[in-house]
């Protein structure tokens, strides 16, 4: 009987099949959702007690939700910008630092090398080739770190200085290596070589050296000056959140003549957690990078500028005796850079990090003076060859060794006070250490709890 009705249906013409067609299932549901979603209707029923719930669930739900995910993610991205500084930055410019200070060294001992005449000592000579190749191998070094790590747009500036260097370098090294065989041989033209690479040197090559650690080193403070800010919008939500729960807690309570819902305590109870975890986590990670700065940036970048003076003083000391100068352009030069790592190590914290090392360079350099002084007042009484010999003899009284004596204290003292920083950097990482998921997990347990404590309320009204 029903096949027939249906073979009749389809053979029904087209013109009776308009009132069956409004009365199929499927336009009957169509027919049902108009009526169910009629926007008089809707309001009515956001106006009513459940579409209230509801909206509230929904709303606290999506802020637990985003509060953790937003922390979760604002603390992995400090992590990472962590692990890049202590990968990457930090390295880069401890690589800088050295770079300038093996051109620095360099160049004080290849004037060095000429005071003695002729064939000059081994040990001026290995460290000349030293310092020299430790410079080529942190070009070498910092090309690669930036190829593989550095930012595009801020690397162009690093890359061009690198290039400046490495292009520079080899000329400086040829014009010293044809003052060395012209004063191996005795012609005097070796005094003007020699002058010319030290002026290439200093003008050319050094400021760029210097410019690229200075370049490095702000790269280093600007991430621990941005570590050091609070992260807000993590916090503002996570606030927003919990005033939002203790709102509708109190507002349930007052509405539904109801005492404060478990499931909402329990998520506000999360949400609270994870403020805290935030502030005080955030907190002593900040402390740890502010110490970093502090006990390790700060005296490393007096400590290396330190360094770099004295090997400048040094390279103006002894190209006062090779040029056999009597304007007093070295002299001037060498009482500057003096004066100025007189006052960096004088003014140096005496509770910082490295303070033995500097407590052992203070009378380094301290004899050091005496021994310069002692060097002019030879050469001021005609005595080439004996200012010469207190200016590279190997008598612990001589100025050779106060200046090696002074420049171990302050690699040791850079050394250290790098440790400290690298230390903290690493401390400021760990704290953070499964903060990243712990809040994704609690903010999906605080929806989770809001869920499971308005279902009953909701239920009441089937």
């Amino acid at each position: 009987m029903a096949r027939i009705e249906q073979a009749t249906a389809v053979l029904r013409p087209s013109s009776s099949a308009g009132p069956a067609s409004r009365d199929s299932p499927g336009a009957l549901r169509v027919a049902t959702l108009r009526e169910q979603f009629d926007p008089a209707r809707v309001r009515l029923f956001a106006r009513s007690s459940p579409g209230r719930l509801i909206a509230i669930g929904l709303l606290l739900i999506g802020l637990c939700v985003a509060a953790g995910w937003v922390t979760g993610a604002t603390v992995s991205d400090r992590q990472q910008t962590l692990d890049v500084l202590l990968d990457d930055t930090e390295p880069d410019a401890y690589s800088a630092h050295r770079l300038y200070t093996s051109l620095s060294i360099a160049d004080a001992a290849a004037s060095t090398a000429f005071i003695a005449g002729g064939l000059e000592p081994q040990a001026v000579r290995d460290r000349y080739s030293q310092a020299v190749g430790e410079a080529a191998a942190e070009l070498v070094a910092q090309t690669g770190r930036a190829s593989g790590t550095a930012p595009s747009g801020a690397d162009n500036t690093d890359t061009q200085l690198r290039t400046g260097i490495a292009t520079s370098l080899p000329v400086y090294t040829g014009v010293v290596e044809t003052a060395r065989a012209n004063n191996r041989i005795g012609y005097p033209v070796g005094a003007a070589y020699l002058s010319e690479a030290s002026n290439q040197m200093q003008t050319t090559v050094l400021p760029m050296a210097e410019e690229l650690q200075n370049r490095r080193s702000e790269a280093v403070t600007a991430a621990q000056r941005n570590h050091v800010r609070p992260p807000w919008t993590a916090i503002v939500l996570l606030i927003l959140t919990l005033t939002a729960l203790v709102w509708a807690q109190l507002d349930l309570a007052r509405r539904w003549r109801r005492v404060l819902n478990p499931g909402l305590l329990l998520a506000s109870a999360a949400v609270l957690i994870l403020l805290a975890w935030t502030v005080v986590a955030g907190s002593v990670s900040a402390t740890s990078m502010t110490r970093g700065r502090d006990d390790g940036a700060v005296p490393a970048s007096r400590l290396t500028e330190s360094r770099i003076l004295a090997q400048q003083a040094r390279s103006a000391e002894t190209l006062k005796l090779v040029s056999r100068d009597a304007t007093g352009d070295y002299d001037r030069t060498y009482d500057a850079n003096i004066a100025r790592l007189a006052d960096l190590l004088g003014g140096y914290p005496s509770a910082a990090p490295a303070a033995d090392e500097v407590r052992n360079a203070v009378p380094a350099l301290a004899r050091w003076r005496v021994a310069h002084q002692r060097m002019n007042d030879t050469l001021a009484s005609g005595d080439f060859n004996g200012a010469a010999t207190v200016a590279t003899g190997p008598g612990p009284a001589d100025v050779a060794a106060q200046v090696d004596a002074l420049d171990k204290a302050l690699e040791q003292g850079i050394n250290e006070t790098r440790h400290t920083l690298r230390d903290n950097i690493s401390r400021a990482t760990q704290v953070l250490d499964f903060m990243g998921p712990g809040a994704l997990v609690l903010g999906i347990v605080a929806a989770a709890c809001i869920g499971l404590g308005l279902w009953p309320r909701l239920r009441e009204y089937r």
